[in-house]
């Protein structure tokens, strides 16, 4: 399953270009779509009378919709490019922020919140990665690092725009005027800054199988359950951090502070992969930072002094961008480039619904074990047991993956 080099590099150009445009794309897109959901639900359950158990169940099944529909996306990029699929994804976008901003009713914001997730599994990571990875080859550890440290900057700009324009205008004229930056931003940025030729993939000098073929083999099913139960764990957490923190006695003030600090820590993580990558084998750093999530989520459950629970919670984070870039970079590792975009979709899918479920998740497990810091420690086990899981995810005739 060795890769050989592509016969010719992508246009270099094109491809800062195309780096360039995902990085201010991206974080609109995140900024608009997610980020800013939590800053208006107080206001919009506030303003309309509808449940926020309601209004919260509207937005995941949005992820929901996103990760259904980010399937077939991938499948439309492995043989076009994201061009039009972003591109359409942005339009798309737009109409449901407009049709969101004026539902009249509850089951109105519901279909907006759907037509957003189709929207999303259009937009966000996985296309965006699927991107990167084919115009940059062989630099692709670096694009992606680039692109995550950008994006993940979406919420400490658009949680506190939103913020500022909520305190001037309600959460419907909010909405309406989020929609039209992220219609001026990411509609010109992806149907401009993503034109030009599709890469061809790599040659493959050994057959490594259809994309069904690699779907139903081990080391896949081993790679997508080690995600999702990592993935899981990773979100209840980040739900879960300001209850525990003020179960520890913390205010909620001072328990915001140190969950943003977190965000400081998955800078660092994302900083430090491609060094990891250049000094590990696929299964050696897979196994590494699977671990060290489970590791670093046990302190927080265990810790209970402000300086330490500040520590754990800057390493929680640091564990959590390793782990977005090893995502992202799972499939070039295992199996090339040339299913990238459908496999990473599937991939992704069931890590996204997970993500849905967490905030739910989280507080259900709280009531039954009796409190935050045994709800963390049993994520910690989980996550322990998908490092065991993760091991198994190589190819047998392959330990390592090179462009």
């Amino acid at each position: 399953m060795t890769v050989a080099a592509a016969p010719a590099a992508p246009d270099q150009t094109v491809a800062r270009r195309v780096l360039i445009s995902l990085c201010v794309t991206e974080i609109t897109s995140w900024g608009v779509l997610y980020y800013a959901f939590p800053v208006l639900t107080g206001d919009i359950t506030a303003a309309t009378g509808w449940p926020v158990t309601a209004v919260t169940a509207a937005f995941s099944l949005g992820q929901i919709t996103a990760a259904v529909v980010g399937i077939a996306v991938g499948r439309v990029l492995d043989r076009r490019g994201p061009c039009a699929v972003m591109t359409t994804g942005s339009v798309l976008a737009t109409t449901a922020l407009v049709l969101i901003a004026t539902a009249p009713t509850l089951a109105a914001f519901t279909v907006g919140w759907m037509l957003a997730g189709a929207a999303m599994g259009g937009v966000l990571y996985p296309p965006a990665f699927a991107a990167l990875t084919r115009w940059y080859g062989p630099g692709r550890v670096r694009a992606l690092t680039t692109l995550t440290l950008v994006a993940g900057l979406a919420s400490t700009v658009f949680a506190p725009t939103t913020a500022l324009l909520a305190a001037h205008l309600d959460w419907r004229q909010t909405y309406l005027v989020l929609a039209g930056i992220l219609a001026v931003i990411t509609i010109p940025g992806h149907a401009w800054g993503l034109r030009g030729p599709w890469p061809a993939h790599p040659h493959q000098s050994r057959k490594v199988g259809g994309a069904g073929a690699i779907r139903r083999s081990r080391a896949f099913l081993a790679l997508a359950l080690a995600a999702t139960m990592t993935g899981f764990a990773a979100y209840a957490v980040v739900i879960t951090l300001v209850p525990l923190l003020t179960e520890r006695g913390l205010s909620t003030t001072t328990a915001a502070v140190v969950l943003g600090l977190g965000g400081a820590g998955q800078v660092l993580g994302r900083l430090g992969y491609p060094a990891l990558a250049r000094r590990t084998s696929v299964r050696t750093r897979t196994v590494l930072i699977v671990a060290a999530t489970a590791a670093t989520i046990a302190l927080l459950g265990l810790l209970t002094t402000l300086a330490a629970l500040v520590v754990a919670a800057v390493l929680a984070g640091t564990t959590r961008g390793l782990f977005t870039l090893l995502q992202a970079t799972a499939i070039t590792d295992r199996w090339g480039t040339v299913h990238y975009g459908q496999l990473t979709a599937v991939l992704s899918a069931p890590v996204t619904l997970a993500a849905a479920l967490a905030p739910w998740a989280g507080a259900a497990l709280a009531t039954r074990l009796g409190g935050y810091a045994p709800t963390v420690l049993a994520l910690a086990a989980l996550t322990a047991l998908a490092a065991v899981v993760a091991a198994a995810s190589i190819p047998r005739t392959e330990t390592t993956h090179h462009d």
